[in-house]
């Protein structure tokens, strides 16, 4: 058993973007996908790079990182009284840097979930 689980961030509506996104990845990317959550969930925020990496340190946003022939798949996160894991966003990533507008998605979405805690568990 590991050291944090894990949840999608659930909108009022009761939809849930980073579920959605990962539905519609190809089976292969779908398998990436959980295996780096299953190490998220072993090594919590000590999850190094390449697999995670801390992309915005006021609002402690991180990102779960994987690559795949489609392109470079990021799923954006924060930490949630030290052991939960909130997945706010994910997207397929174009260029060099992380987008700002999803950072900014992240952070609102972080805000959001403080005020009302709307999660689902994410199953493998």
């Amino acid at each position: 058993m590991g050291i944090c689980t894990c949840y999608y961030y659930c909108a009022k509506s009761g939809r849930c973007d980073v579920e959605e996104f990962v539905d519609d990845l190809s089976e292969s990317s779908c398998r990436h996908f959980f295996y780096k959550v299953e190490l998220l969930e072993e090594f919590g925020p000590k999850l190094p790079m390449p697999h995670a990496k801390k992309i915005d340190k006021k609002e402690k946003i991180y990102e779960l990182r994987f690559n795949e022939r489609g392109g470079v798949v990021r799923a954006l996160y924060f930490f949630f009284e030290g052991d939960e894991v909130v997945f706010t966003n994910a997207f397929v990533k174009k260029t060099n840097k992380t987008p700002k507008k999803e950072i900014e998605t992240a952070i609102n979405r972080k805000k959001l979930f403080l005020s009302n805690k709307a999660k689902k568990r994410v199953k493998k």
